[in-house]
């Protein structure tokens, strides 16, 4: 049998329809509380996007799509 999981402890896209008042309940919304989880995202999103270890062509290319898209945005302003 799997260990039960503390409702504080569990992530967002797990908590049911029916405890989502409990879960929001539980979380810390001071302005510490709120930097940490900031900090948190970050870190999610620098490791998994920008600190790899093998680089690839995935990164250039979404560069590169930003960039025509916004030369394409400059461009044709009347669009």
């Amino acid at each position: 049998l799997p260990a039960a999981v503390l409702l504080k402890d569990t992530k967002l896209m797990d908590v049911k329809l029916g405890q989502l008042g409990s879960w929001l309940a539980m979380r810390d919304f001071t302005p510490g509380g709120i930097l940490g989880a900031l900090k948190r995202g970050h870190n999610r999103y620098y490791n998994k996007y920008i600190n790899v270890r093998k680089g690839g062509l995935g990164g250039i290319s979404m560069v590169l799509a930003g960039y025509v898209v916004l030369s394409y945005m400059w461009s044709y302003s009347h669009v």
